[in-house]
């Protein structure tokens, strides 16, 4: 997510890679739609939506200071 004020970005691929969950499971814990998931996957989603935040960090047992971080610009 870019602005003029710095990035957040996602870590969800890693996160990922480190529990060893494959796409389709992750989805399917999390509850989320593909093109959702490739949004945050892809940092291009421009809206986060806290009701998924809270069921990425449930399903991959992390904090949300894992999953996102904000770069100043």
């Amino acid at each position: 997510m870019n602005g003029t004020r710095g990035t957040i970005e996602i870590h969800l691929k890693e996160l990922l890679e480190e529990a060893g969950l494959s796409k389709n499971k992750f989805c399917q814990r999390a509850e989320l739609q593909r093109s959702q998931l490739n949004g945050y996957l892809n940092n291009t989603i421009t809206r986060l939506d806290i009701d998924v935040l809270i069921r990425i960090c449930d399903t991959l047992d992390c904090s949300i200071s894992d999953l996102l971080e904000y770069k100043p610009g």
